[in-house]
C-alpha cells in the first residue's frame, strides 16, 4: 500500500501524505464545505426515473456555466415546469432546453435503458449533450463510484504524470474515501486555490 503521495500543489511541489489529506478534508469541513463531502459519502444508486432525468437536467445546466447560475436556471426551470409553463419561457439555451425536454418527457424508457447498460458511462454518453467529461459527472450524481475529469483534477493528475482517476484511486487506498469522496475534496480544494 501506498503511504505518501507525491501531489504537486506548487513551485517546488509538496509532498500529500495520508495525514495531509485527512487535514485538507478536515480544513473544507471546517470552511463550510461539510455537506459536499457528506453528500459523496452517502451516494447510492439512483432508483428512479424522475431523479434519473432531473440529474441529467442539472448536468445540461452545468455545462459551461458556474453552479450558481446553473442552480439559480433550475429553480426558474422548476417554477415553470410547476406552473405548466414550458422550459423555453424562462430559459433561453434552445439547445440545452430541447435536451432537457427530451429527457423529461422520456424519463422512463432512458431510466430503463441505463439500469439495463452494461457500461453506463458509454450509456449517458448517448444522452444529448451529456459528453466525455459531463457522463462522468452525471455518472457521480448517480451513484457511481467514479472521478469526474474536470480541468482541476486533470492538472494536479497531470504533475504526477497520472489520470485523474489514477491519482484519486491512490487518495483512496490510502484514506479509506470512496473515489467520489476524494474527488470532491481534491476538487473542492482546487476550487477554493488551495491545491
Amino acid at each position: 500500500m501506498v503511504s505518501e503521495l507525491s501531489l504537486f500543489t506548487g513551485a517546488g511541489g509538496v509532498m500529500m501524505t495520508k495525514d495531509q489529506y485527512t487535514d485538507l478534508r478536515r480544513r473544507l469541513v471546517m470552511a463550510g464545505y461539510g455537506q459536499e463531502i457528506a453528500w459523496a459519502e452517502c451516494l447510492k444508486p439512483c432508483d428512479s426515473a424522475l431523479d434519473f432525468a432531473l440529474e441529467a437536467m442539472w448536468v445540461i445546466l452545468c455545462s459551461g456555466m458556474k453552479a450558481q447560475i446553473a442552480r439559480m436556471i433550475e429553480e426558474k426551470i422548476y417554477k415553470a415546469l410547476n406552473n405548466g409553463q414550458p422550459i423555453s419561457s424562462v430559459f433561453g439555451h434552445k439547445g440545452k432546453v430541447k435536451a432537457i425536454e427530451y429527457i423529461l418527457d422520456d424519463k422512463h424508457r432512458l431510466f430503463v435503458d441505463f439500469q439495463k447498460a452494461t457500461d453506463k458511462l458509454a450509456f449517458l454518453k448517448t444522452l444529448p449533450w451529456i459528453g466525455d467529461i459531463t457522463k462522468y459527472h452525471l455518472a457521480k450524481n448517480l451513484g457511481i463510484d467514479v472521478v469526474k475529469p474536470d480541468r482541476h483534477l486533470v492538472r494536479i493528475a497531470a504533475k504526477e504524470n497520472k489520470t485523474p482517476h489514477e491519482l484519486c484511486k491512490e487518495i483512496s487506498g490510502l484514506t479509506g474515501d470512496s473515489l467520489a469522496v476524494v474527488d470532491t475534496v481534491i476538487w473542492r480544494a482546487a476550487n477554493l486555490g488551495w491545491l
